[in-house]
């Protein structure tokens, strides 16, 4: 198993970040690089693709030395979802294995609100979210007997950064993600 399909992920990343880009040049073109990384299944190992006692769990891949993006796994548990939160910053999430089901929601005056039908994603597909174009969404396995995976590329370094949980009616708790992780693949070892 060779991780240099991740390696080639982190470092097109970083080079596009060194430009300074806009928001929208990171996301076309880092959603084409994560496209890539998600059209083979085979690279990630097993150990990062265990959903742990809560249903699901998030997995360090990779964290920028400069906090500029992250690199997560996310695995599902049959049925598992999220509770209806945000990121903060920029994200790409890309189906690597199984299928996810993804809800958008808007915070009004009335509360929380659903945007527009839920969407069902695929091995190969990819979703962008952010502050900017919609940032607040559930997330569920879409499959009732297998585990799904998918990786996930955000603007900073997730596990540590400040979010929020949405309760129905708009109110919203903090969190802090964190990683179920304790030890991060060598990306770098070419053997």
């Amino acid at each position: 198993m060779s991780l240099k399909p991740l390696r080639d992920l982190v470092s097109g990343f970083g080079l596009l970040l060194s430009g300074d880009p806009e928001e929208a040049e990171i996301l076309e073109t880092g959603g084409r690089l994560l496209r890539t990384l998600v059209a083979e299944d085979a690279w990630l190992p097993k150990i990062f693709t265990s959903v742990g006692e809560t249903g699901y769990a998030q997995h360090l891949l990779h964290c920028d030395s400069a906090d500029r993006f992250s690199v997560v796994s996310f695995a599902w548990a049959p049925g598992a979802g999220t509770p209806v939160h945000d990121h903060t910053v920029w994200g790409l999430v890309g189906i690597l294995r199984g299928a996810e089901l993804s809800q958008p929601f808007a915070l009004t005056d009335q509360g929380l609100t659903p945007i527009g039908p839920e969407r069902r994603f695929a091995p190969g597909e990819v979703e962008a979210v952010s502050p900017r174009i919609g940032d607040i969404h559930r997330v569920a396995n879409a499959l009732a007997n297998a585990v799904s995976v998918s990786i996930h590329v955000y603007g900073a370094n997730i596990g540590a950064l400040d979010r929020h949980i949405f309760e129905p009616d708009g109110r919203t708790r903090p969190f802090v993600s964190g990683y179920s992780n304790v030890e991060v693949p060598d990306i770098w070892r070419q053997a």
